[in-house]
């Protein structure tokens, strides 16, 4: 396993998942906006469907799943890393004092849960009955929760020149990328074929970047998403990483609406074969700025790269890097079934094989569409995993594919 991907879609052979666990209960009606929700959902039947998926994959591809939480009591024996993680996700509460209490309370595993699901003031107290919580009242978290550690793409992006590790936009999400920069830097499996691209060394606070804006268009070409989730200027810095390398040759900058629909490039568009895409009807005419950046010069151990806009839409781009470009719309185009459906991340299906996803059972109208030119198209059930308003891509994270 290189954790190098030359494509969207060669055939899966190993991939990243997260059970959602307890901190999806840690949502309610209250606080499900600060947490970055949309709705609060019933994580019995979310495990359900998450759990049926992830055998979907292993039955169908003989992928090897690697699941977040198990890797993360793995790396955390090492203690040091344990510290500096326990330490940082206490920061927010002003609570790190308590770090070496914690640590020396809790089993490895509960550590793990902690980082995920967080802990309140009142479970603390269990384990630390004299704990002095200050002005924190009992149901205060002490260390907050990631409900959104489900969707494994945004944390981290693996590309033909190497591995981006997410600066995400939200504080909130912050944690869900150092945890898995940890488990890849740290765990045996991973961390002799990291090529780290992103952030840039010495940068303390990067521009940023989440990986559901990134996506690999051909074995020469990446695109990544202008969003309202990806800056400028860290597109910039991936660019100059990925063409320094050498593997890549262009990366086109996408400048994306504003809008919920558009909050990553893949909700726009993914591609299933190698001339094969599905994305929202007239979304690739609607996103009419991009920019090309492609090696100037290596002088010195300098990079130049240069900086091209294009007055040209998204759909043109792809017509440059994807030849004979056939084009399925979500719903087969229909106005108003595509409208539902894609917010429910119709085009946001995952390829595990050249014309082979996995896609909501509930996207009815996309899966015939898909069916009807030629795609096989297998269904999981939907209805608690898409109340966090992300599709099967968002869900995983691909760590190897056959090559094309």
């Amino acid at each position: 396993m290189n954790l190098r991907l030359n494509s969207e879609f060669g055939t899966l052979k190993a991939v990243l998942m997260h059970r959602p666990g307890k901190e999806i209960d840690r949502l309610t009606p209250y606080n499900k906006e600060f947490l970055l929700f949309e709705d609060v959902p019933y994580l019995d039947a979310m495990q359900k469907e998450h759990d049926f998926f992830t055998d979907l994959i292993k039955q169908t591809t003989g992928a090897q799943v690697f699941r977040l939480h198990e890797l993360l009591i793995q790396v955390l024996s090492d203690e040091k890393l344990l510290y500096q993680l326990m330490r940082q996700a206490l920061t927010k509460s002003g609570m790190t004092h308590l770090t070496e209490h914690i640590m020396g309370r809790l089993s490895t595993a509960e550590c793990a849960t902690a980082l995920t699901a967080g802990v309140k003031v009142h479970e603390l107290k269990r384990k630390i009955p004299n704990l002095a919580s200050g002005e924190l009242m009992d149901y205060a978290f002490v260390i907050p929760p990631s409900p959104n550690l489900y969707f494994q793409r945004d944390p981290m992006a693996v590309t033909p020149g190497g591995i981006i590790f997410s600066s995400m936009k939200m504080d909130g999400r912050q944690r869900e990328a150092d945890l898995l920069r940890s488990i890849f830097e740290n765990h045996p499996d991973f961390k002799e074929n990291v090529h780290h691209l992103y952030p840039v060394n010495g940068h303390d606070s990067p521009p940023s970047i989440e990986g559901g804006d990134v996506i690999v268009l051909s074995k020469k070409a990446v695109a990544i998403g202008n969003s309202e989730r990806t800056d400028e200027k860290a597109i910039y810095h991936v660019a100059k990483a990925l063409l320094a390398e050498g593997t890549v040759e262009r990366v086109y900058e996408v400048h994306l609406p504003k809008k919920r629909n558009y909050m990553h490039l893949d909700t726009v568009f993914t591609v299933l074969d190698e001339n094969l895409v599905l994305t929202y009807p007239d979304a690739l005419n609607a996103v009419l700025q991009t920019s090309l950046y492609t090696l100037k010069e290596i002088k010195e151990d300098k990079v130049n790269i240069k900086r091209e806009v294009l007055n040209e839409s998204l759909l043109t781009v792809l017509e440059k890097e994807i030849p004979y470009l056939e084009i399925l719309h979500t719903a087969d185009g229909n106005p108003d079934y595509a409208l539902r459906e894609q917010w429910f991340d119709g085009a946001n299906v995952f390829a595990i094989g050249p014309r082979r996803v996995i896609s909501y059972n509930r996207n009815k109208h996309t899966n015939r569409a898909l069916r009807n030119s030629g795609v096989e198209v297998l269904e999981i059930p939907s209805s608690e995993l898409s109340r966090g308003l992300g599709g099967p891509r968002c869900m995983t994270m691909p760590l190897s594919r056959a090559k094309i």
